[in-house]
């Protein structure tokens, strides 16, 4: 097996386009919690000013003039909630119909047309949002069913298009848009925002979705047999390398595929990493803002720093991991066991610890930044697990696994409202032990019961043995 070199190849290609794909997709997903802002009215959110005083006020900020030609709505605390949790309803439906679309249509088209789908609501946005807060809860749903067929839609790709030793690698680069576009919509958004007007936001993001569907269509293709500008030699590397992984069954064995406790292991893993992340994700801004007494939202560099040092992990524990697997003769189970215990255990430690360092929010910060920066060796740790177990159906295992892991990101934000009523540093502390042991028991779990070998249901009769 020669390996194909990976300048301007096709698999490359794939994953950078990709990695576009995954940056709009999260630039239009985070957008409206930096628009809402600027949408509601401002009596209406702070009624009630329940500022802990715990903490010295240091925000001394000099009011700059901003375009205020925005329409303003009297949203109250619990409309904003819903608008913004509508997202996940639409997105926990199509989980596991899109993996399962994927492994019959391919998944071109249905990545292709769930970011055009999702790019095409975002532009209806602002008129919905006019309609009324109905139509606009519907239309953020709607882009959730859209954004839930990608990340099973891609899985499924990778399983004909990453060879196993590159697998890491290539699928780092591609999820790692996400991060990415967390980074650049938040400060971005709240410029536009300040600068513009607040349906830039969803115009400008929603075009820039829009335009690369078109080159999404034009460039890729599902599998390398059926790409057109891709050379023979990579499509002979890309097919070998792949040869005695794929199952050639057309019915998927729903069964065994249930009762499999390496899938299981990722479930578990999954749910509480995101745990974790979506707690961090809707709740930060709060516990700076009232606790600490610093405004996160004045200092988008700040909120974007964290989701930057994670940018910077998955795309550098991606390359450690393919070459501890290579060049140094690391077992797949051993890497992905050791990277999510890192990228589990290490959140866990600094979350915690950021709930004890009193009123230093240089300190919170950098611990927080901390915590999600070590959560990208995850992406190279279960994330990617559902290709070595079982890369024919990595599609529908990532629906099944993303379903349970989209739970946490409606279910904790909410406990973590109700834990913390008084805003009292207890309180919050409170949070973040949940966060941390929920933490500690996915990589635990993991550690014991994943595995690192295609499982024999998911090869086509069973009877093919691994080595």
């Amino acid at each position: 097996l020669v390996s194909v070199p990976a300048c301007c190849s096709a698999r490359y290609n794939l994953a950078l386009l990709a990695c576009l794909g995954f940056f709009l997709l999260y630039a239009l997903r985070v957008n409206l919690s930096v628009a809402l802002v600027d949408m509601v009215e401002p009596n209406t959110s702070s009624a009630k000013n329940m500022t802990s005083n715990v903490c010295p006020e240091h925000s001394s900020t000099i009011n700059v003039p901003r375009n205020t030609t925005g329409e303003k709505y009297s949203w109250d605390a619990e409309t904003q909630g819903w608008i913004l949790g509508s997202f996940f309803y639409g997105y926990i439906i199509t989980q596991i119909p899109g993996g399962y679309l994927a492994s019959k249509i391919g998944g071109k088209l249905l990545l292709g047309f769930g970011i055009f789908g999702t790019s095409v609501f975002t532009l209806l946005t602002p008129l919905a949002a006019n309609l009324g807060v109905g139509y606009l809860i519907a239309v953020r749903a709607l882009e959730g069913l859209g954004e839930g067929v990608t990340f099973p839609a891609m899985h499924s790709m990778w399983s004909s298009w990453a060879p196993p030793l590159e697998r890491s690698k290539l699928l780092s680069i591609s999820y790692a848009g996400a991060q990415l576009g967390t980074v650049v919509s938040l400060p971005l958004s709240g410029l536009i925002c300040y600068y513009m007007n607040w349906v830039y936001v969803f115009y400008i993001f929603g075009a820039l979705g829009v335009l690369w569907w078109f080159f999404w269509m034009l460039l890729v293709s599902d599998t390398p047999e059926t790409h057109r500008g891709i050379s023979h030699a990579e499509r002979e590397y890309i097919l070998s390398s792949l040869k005695d992984q794929l199952s050639t069954q057309k019915s998927v064995p729903w069964r065994p595929m249930l009762g499999s406790l390496p899938l299981w292991a990722i479930v578990v893993a999954h749910f509480s990493y995101n745990w974790t992340f979506y707690t961090l994700l809707t709740l930060l801004p709060t516990y700076m803002k009232e606790i600490l007494r610093f405004d996160a939202q004045e200092n988008g560099f700040l909120s974007a720093l964290p989701y930057f040092g994670c940018w910077l992990c998955i795309i550098l524990s991606g390359q450690i991991a393919d070459y501890l697997r290579e060049k140094q003769n690391f077992s797949t189970v051993c890497v992905r066991k050791c990277f999510t215990l890192i990228g589990m255990i290490g959140p866990a430690v600094f979350l915690v610890a950021a709930g004890f360092i009193g009123c230093n929010y240089a300190l919170a910060v950098a611990f927080v930044t901390i915590s999600t920066t070590l959560g990208g060796f995850c992406t190279s740790g279960y994330s990617i697990n559902h290709l070595d177990i079982a890369p024919s159906y990595a599609g529908i295992l990532l629906g099944i696994t993303n379903s349970f892991a989209t739970i946490p990101g409606m279910v904790g934000p909410v406990i973590a409202k109700n834990l913390t009523h008084n805003n009292t540093v207890g309180e919050w502390q409170m949070v973040f032990y949940i966060a941390a042991s929920i933490n500690l028991f996915g990589a635990i779990f993991f550690a014991l019961f994943a595995s690192g070998e295609v499982q024999d249901w998911a090869v086509s009769g069973y009877h093919l043995h691994r080595n």
